[in-house]
């Protein structure tokens, strides 16, 4: 902090000594550590301080700078979703359609058909009967028709 070498302050100790006097010295010394002691926590403190106030405001910097970004992805998400949404009701508006009418005379059992998917046949599950002889040992007997 100051720039006092050993000799500067060996001639402080014995002005100190000869002006003193050698009983009030020690307590002399000892005010002069606490209060020397003090104004370095009082600088510490003061840098703290300011070291603070400086992250601080970096930190708000930082914060407005966040809050600038995620506003612009916010505006650039809802922009993709309004185009989105505006293609999905253009594709999904109903087209004029092309297929006649049933009261037409041109429309055939065809014309119909081809709108509707033909149903796909299910065949019946043949049944099996399980009865029990009672001339096999072995077990059951399956039947099947």
């Amino acid at each position: 902090m100051f720039d006092i070498s050993f000799t500067e302050i060996l001639v402080i100790a014995i002005v100190g000594l000869v002006v003193i006097g050698p009983e009030r010295l020690p307590k002399v010394a000892r005010t002069l550590g606490h209060l020397f002691g003090r104004a370095q926590r009082y600088a510490n403190d003061v840098k703290n301080d300011i070291q603070r106030e400086m992250e601080l405001e970096e930190l708000k910097k930082w914060k407005a700078s966040v809050e600038g970004t995620a506003r612009s992805i916010e505006d650039s998400v809802q922009k993709e979703m309004t185009q989105f949404q505006d293609v999905m009701e253009t594709e999904t508006e109903p087209k004029p359609s092309t297929t006649v009418s049933a009261s037409s005379p041109k429309a055939t059992e065809e014309d119909t058909a081809a709108s509707f998917p033909s149903p796909t046949p299910i065949s019946p599950a043949k049944p099996s009967i399980r009865t029990e002889s009672s001339h096999d040992a072995a077990g059951p007997e399956v039947h099947r028709e």
